[in-house]
């Protein structure tokens, strides 16, 4: 099986190149990504646990799902797939916002990302893809800064990065659904 290739971006957003996933991580290169809020009625965010044998951020908590966009798939089309791969539903998506981060893991690897954030609406249970996620658990914005100012090390880096920068703004957009 072909490993899965990233599209390398410059921080316009515009598409240099692709690259194999890992080589990308390895170089520490820009690549576009997405993050994926999904929240039920009562605003409560869908978060997963990210799989034992991931290759960096095992079991850490993180969004509803996240991933790379495809060559020649949007935004939105990225995230729905993904969506229904790891959390097994899909879902309308309203893209928010985009931002640049970098996060080096303890591995060796390196996140560098043009990461897209993406809201959609769910009130159901998740059918979790055990490959991809551990488990999964509901909780309200407040609550989840409150715990990750108490234990942020069992939060993947970007997730703090979007609630540390982009909290009003997801709560802003949250209640105009």
């Amino acid at each position: 099986m072909k490993e899965e290739e990233v599209i390398l971006v410059n921080e316009n957003n515009e598409q240099i190149g692709t690259m194999p996933k890992m080589e990308a991580h390895e170089k520490a290169l820009l690549h576009r990504a997405f993050s994926v809020f999904v929240l039920n009625e009562n605003g409560e965010t869908m978060l997963q646990q990210r799989a034992g044998h991931k290759y960096h951020s095992p079991l850490l908590w993180t969004n509803t799902c996240c991933s790379h966009q495809r060559v020649g798939e949007t935004n939105i089309q990225a995230g729905k797939r993904r969506l229904q791969e790891e959390m097994g539903f899909s879902v309308d998506l309203k893209e928010l916002f985009s931002f640049i981060y970098k996060a080096p893991f303890d591995n060796g690897l390196t996140e560098h990302e043009l990461d897209h954030v993406m809201v959609g609406y769910y009130d159901d249970a998740p059918v979790i893809n055990a490959d991809e996620v551990a488990s999964w658990k509901l909780m309200t914005p407040k609550a989840i800064k409150e715990d990750i100012s108490v234990n942020p090390h069992i939060y993947t880096a970007w997730f703090k990065i979007i609630f540390e920068k982009f909290y009003q703004h997801l709560l802003d957009n949250i209640e105009k659904k």
